[in-house]
């Protein structure tokens, strides 16, 4: 209980710092935290072994579907894999929509802490972080938290 409380302590001081990543996904793509400014920006780390992180690949690839075009954007970052064509060819076959970035410890280093599988950080549209999760999260949760209601469990 008390590890949760300072990490909840430690992100409220990195929410001082706004648009801080930028890194490029399996298409090309730069993705970085500025090129969102205004929306809500939900990062996940999984990996392609994780059972935690393929049960909630179906709600985040809803709600990037659902929400990308006006308020949110969902990237993921592979985490933990032995080839990049693996981590491809997996997305592909999970009709993932949302970008991919093969990540590594410097790609994790400019979000935070990677305690485990998954890990999401939530991005407010200012670009501050506003939620972090170890474990699988819902689109409900998700939902609730970018429309004002409950946060998502920290």
């Amino acid at each position: 209980m008390l590890k949760r409380a300072l990490v909840i302590i430690a992100l409220s001081f990195m929410a001082t710092s706004a648009w801080a990543f930028s890194f490029t996904d399996t298409k090309g793509h730069t993705q970085s935290l500025d090129a969102y400014k205004g929306k809500w920006v939900l990062v996940n780390f999984w990996a392609t072994w994780c059972p935690p992180c393929l049960e909630e690949i179906p709600d985040l690839i809803a709600l990037h579907e659902k929400y990308s075009k006006t308020k949110l954007v969902v990237i993921g970052i592979a985490m933990d894999y032995r080839d990049p064509k693996q981590v491809t060819e997996f997305a592909d076959s999970m009709f993932i929509s949302y970008p991919i970035v093969l990540g590594n410890a410097n790609i994790a280093s400019q979000i935070g802490e990677v305690q485990g599988l998954p890990t999401t950080y939530l991005y407010n549209p200012e670009g501050k972080i506003v939620a972090y999760q170890v474990g699988a999260l819902t689109k409900a949760a998700v939902e609730k938290y970018i429309n004002g209601k409950k946060p998502v469990k920290k």
